[in-house]
């Protein structure tokens, strides 16, 4: 007989609407062992089941490089500014802008690759998006943003409703009380310069992409509604789903989860802030990259259903070894830069996204290293769908300002917002928080601190960091980063054939850790530009990066705690650090594929070795 274990947690739960951005806290909640603790939610979670209607298309945009929209000449904001769209009402007014007879730009997309002017460019683009909305009394609309780099500021019929920091991470808004039937102007600010205090900081090896380079939606719910969920197998059992949901506002009424192959449906009773809890005795069928098993699972009420696709696994650390489903499993990876194939730019469809992640498997890859910040919703949902394990990455990466309270803020809210968008997805294995840092007691805290995070967060996944080696014996690398004290799989990137020692060096490298823990080479390898061929010692040729990649597969061969390999990377990808004119053309030619899709010849040699261990 299957029962249900209904908890309730104390009324702790603080609800805000109509203000700038929605943030609903769970704050000094009860919860069941292994819950999270505390719980930020700045987006619905998975508008893919709800009422939307697309703002994605032609925007109009004004490049505004010296922000004249929107300071004025003593540099103050203005308050007449280019978010009130105004136009001339005769001939002796002064307007000296009109989003209607400036340039176009697609949304989602980067404007770097639309438009030749805008290349290189960083700094403001205004974008305006005119539409007409169906209102209904008894429904709120949300305005949700899949992401926009890196700080937007928006405002819908000329009035601010609220702005975002962070160019990788959903955000919304409420704007019911601001829409009109017909006639709607929304207006967004979007800022991608870099800064010194930012995350990531001024100096990066990938391209900074400018704009609304994700989806647009407004989002039709009723006032009472499902804003939050978790499902899955719990911690302790094979044998029990668990997880919690948060309704809007002070909803109590009963909400049904209802998984019908397993045969459930059945009621979770919440307090009266719209909290609740669940455990229910089943016994799924078990998500992995063999049987990518999901189930379909609706969350009822009495004006809406929620659908959601959701698997069930389990993954663990145990000594040197990653579990999955409590058998070993080796991660034969690859790293992926959110860089779309053939046209380059920024990822801007699923289409994009499957064909990257279909030469990840044509590789031999069962998981994939989404560097070096999240990557769409729809690329997780893709590998999730083709039983590819994930890697996701906030942009803690090298320099960034670990002494400063508002660089860690903004990195834990990205932490949090990549943690709360994916944390149904069984895919996602690791939560990465940082990419080759420099030691110092200021980026341990920092780090550290965001490790704790992601653990109050989800404690079910593994917490990860790409870090590097620097000390050892000529002919030895030891792993003692202090941060492998913190993460549960350590993470290293090693370049050796490409920024130190010869190809033929490596593979008599030997390796010493620190911890025992599991040890996943997050980078290896080295660049060629396809198509350029010579001998194996002659820089770029696709033989060198074949020689490069030969003679560490002999390396990874005798590293006895290694779990997992993710090599960089799969395809090339722009960065403005990559100057050599007839080699690289701002693109890193690291890639085992062409930005043109043909494979090189490295990417056949690791397809042997990840064959070969199949």
């Amino acid at each position: 007989m299957r029962k249900i274990i209904l908890e309730v947690v104390p009324e702790c739960i603080l609800n805000s609407r109509n203000i700038h951005i929605v943030f609903v806290l769970y704050l000094c909640c009860s919860v069941m062992p292994g819950m999270a603790q505390e719980q930020e939610l700045s987006a619905l979670q998975n508008i893919q089941a709800r009422n939307t209607q697309t703002l994605d298309g032609l925007w109009q945009v004004i490049v505004d490089p010296l922000e004249n929209g929107y300071y004025n000449y003593r540099y103050q904001p203005r308050d007449d500014g280019y978010f009130k769209n105004a136009k001339m009402r005769s001939p002796a007014d002064l307007v000296e802008y009109d989003f209607d007879t400036d340039i176009e730009l697609r949304v989602p997309g980067d404007w770097n690759t639309q438009l030749e002017k805008l290349y290189y460019y960083e700094g403001t683009v205004w974008y305006k998006k005119d539409f007409d909305y169906a209102i209904q009394e008894d429904e709120l609309t949300y305005l949700y943003f899949e992401g926009a780099n890196y700080e937007a500021k928006v405002y819908l019929n000329g009035e601010y409703v609220g702005s975002h920091i962070g160019g990788f991470t959903p955000f919304m808004f409420e704007v019911s009380d601001l829409l009109k039937k017909k006639d709607n102007f929304l207006v967004v600010k979007v800022d991608n310069t870099r800064k010194r205090e930012a995350v990531p900081t001024v100096n990066t090896d990938w391209w900074n992409y400018g704009g609304i380079t994700r989806s647009v939606h407004l989002v039709r719910v009723p006032r009472q509604h499902l804003t939050d969920y978790v499902v899955r197998l719990a911690k302790d059992s094979y044998s029990v789903i668990e997880g919690w949901v948060q309704l809007s506002e002070k909803q109590r009424d009963p909400i049904t989860i209802s998984i019908p192959e397993l045969g459930i449906k059945e009621k979770i009773v919440v307090n009266d802030k719209g909290w609740g809890e669940f455990r229910i005795e089943a016994k799924p069928g078990l998500w992995s990259p063999s049987d990518p098993k999901r189930y379909g699972v609706d969350f009822i009420t009495e004006k809406s259903t929620v659908h959601d696709e959701i698997g069930f696994r389990h993954i663990e650390a145990n000594g040197d070894k990653i579990l999955l489903n409590g058998k070993e499993i080796f991660l034969r990876g690859i790293s992926i830069h959110e860089e779309a194939p053939f046209k380059t730019g920024r990822v801007t469809s699923s289409e994009e996204c499957r064909t990257l992640l279909e030469w990840a498997r044509e590789l031999g890859c069962n998981f994939i290293r989404l560097a070096h910040y999240p990557h769409s919703e729809a690329m997780v949902h893709e590998a999730e769908k083709m039983g590819l394990l994930v890697w996701s990455e906030i942009p803690v990466y090298w320099t960034i300002r670990y002494d400063n309270k508002s660089t860690y803020e903004n990195a834990e809210r990205q932490l949090t917002e990549m943690i709360s968008r994916d944390k149904n997805r069984a895919a996602v294995v690791l939560w990465s928080i940082a990419n080759e840092t420099p030691v110092s007691d200021e980026r341990n805290l920092f780090l550290q601190n965001l490790a704790a995070k992601a653990r109050s967060l989800d404690d079910s996944r593994l917490i990860t960091a790409a870090l590097e080696t620097h000390t050892g014996t000529p002919g030895e690398r030891v792993i003692d980063d202090p941060l492998g004290e913190v993460v549960d799989v350590i993470g290293i990137n090693n370049y050796c054939g490409w920024y130190y020692g010869d190809p033929a060096s490596c593979a008599k490298i030997k390796w010493k850790n620190a911890y025992d823990k599991p040890m996943i080479m997050s980078e290896v390898g080295g660049g060629a530009l396809q198509g350029y061929h010579g001998m194996p010692n002659e820089r770029w040729t696709e033989e060198y990066q074949e020689s490069v990649y030969k003679y560490n597969i002999e390396m990874l061969k005798n590293i006895e705690f290694l779990a997992g390999v993710s090599p960089w990377i799969l395809m090339d990808f722009r960065s403005a650090r990559r100057h050599l004119k007839k080699i690289q053309k701002d693109f890193n030619r690291k890639g085992l594929i062409s930005e043109q899709g043909v494979r090189k010849k490295a990417f056949y040699t690791l397809q042997e070795y990840y064959k070969d261990m199949e």
